[in-house]
């Protein structure tokens, strides 16, 4: 199983919006608001790391309301 951490920043005051759309996208099993640099942080696992990556750079990136995202991939 593949596995990634995704730190993400959004449009003030739309934090709300993009942690309910991440909780509807395949592949994300996590996803909560947290405080510090980053505004969410989202666990995505699958059965390949291809998937993984196509989900964060097809899926995650592209909502509405992220401005960035910082992947950190697990190695275990």
């Amino acid at each position: 199983m593949a596995k990634a951490y995704v730190l993400i920043n959004t449009e003030m005051g739309k934090e709300e919006d993009v942690l309910k759309a991440l909780k509807q996208l395949p592949y994300v099993t996590e996803a909560h608001m947290v405080y510090g640099v980053y505004d969410i942080i989202a666990k995505v696992e699958a059965d390949s790391l291809e998937r993984v990556k196509e989900t964060i750079s097809s899926r995650v990136r592209r909502l509405e309301h992220v401005r960035s995202t910082l992947s950190i991939i697990v190695i275990e």
